[in-house]
């Protein structure tokens, strides 16, 4: 029991480590395996566990950002010059400026999210969202922000207000951010780095918050699982980051935006066909 308890953990940890950075929710992704290994007396149908231990797991890709992106994200690193420390400053107050509106709409909308975290809207935001991918990626956008260093305050502000979208479960957030930083004039890559860094501060805050609000007494085994999910979705995080930098540079974000539909449909046909 104790090991099916770990393999689910790695199983969670590999799909929370794919769908974190790509545009396609990885709440709906994490629901539908949930329900397919759910078992009586696992951890996955504990009420008050599972919400936990899905932040931190979230909290392992993050830090495969810290890692691949530490240079760039290091105002200290000694290698850099002093205009280049100060563009590092820079962006960082960037950053907290597009964490502002969801970190504010988010702890005061935080609870209710949680409470409408249904099948029903996972796929409502999957279909909407894979739509508006496609019809984004077919607009005649002036991109003339090629660098974060390019971005004013006011752009990362509007990414930021994007960002809130994500609070409705199955949005993702990455795919608001991104598709924020495109209406407002980014290239791909330069969104998709940009949803990455607003990406520390928000999930450092909400993993913390999530701990403080655990009423429950975390159990040896228990910390081995979520030891176990984090490490897992850490180093999934890795090539997934490397392999979307990638992509952007050459593709669109139509193709994810025809698969959040597919995945939309399924999850509805999945949760009516098993009537969960």
């Amino acid at each position: 029991m104790i090991i099916a308890e770990y393999i689910k953990s790695i199983i969670l940890g590999i799909v929370e480590g794919i769908t974190e950075w790509l545009p396609i929710s990885s709440t709906g992704h994490l629901i539908i395996v949930n329900e397919l290994m759910k078992a009586p007396g696992s951890f996955t149908v504990t009420e008050d566990f599972f919400p936990m231990y899905l932040y931190v797991i979230q909290l392992g890709a993050i830090l495969a950002v810290c890692t691949l992106f530490f240079r760039k994200l290091n105002p200290f690193s000694p290698k850099k010059s002093r205009e280049e420390k100060t563009d590092t400053w820079r962006m960082w107050f960037k950053v907290l400026v597009g964490v502002i509106p969801a970190g504010v709409i988010g702890l005061l909308l935080n609870d209710l999210m949680d409470a409408v975290e249904t099948w029903q809207v996972v796929s409502a935001m999957l279909i909407i969202y894979g739509i508006a991918f496609i019809v984004v990626e077919r607009l005649p956008l002036k991109t003339n922000i090629a660098d974060i260093n390019g971005m004013s305050y006011k752009t990362a502000f509007i990414i930021g207000l994007f960002q809130v979208l994500s609070i409705v479960p199955g949005t993702s957030r990455s795919g608001s951010t991104i598709l924020g930083g495109r209406i407002a004039g980014c290239e791909r890559a330069v969104a998709a780095e940009f949803s990455f860094f607003l990406a520390i501060p928000i999930m450092f805050g909400t993993t913390f918050i999530k701990l403080l609000k655990y009423d429950g007494m975390i159990t040896s085994n228990q910390w081995g699982i979520l030891i176990t999910g984090f490490l897992v979705s850490y180093l999934v995080s890795l090539p997934i980051i490397r392999f979307l930098m990638s992509f952007v540079k050459k593709h669109s974000f139509t193709a994810f935006g025809w698969y959040r539909i597919l995945v939309g449909i399924v999850v509805i046909a999945f949760f009516t066909l098993t009537g969960f």
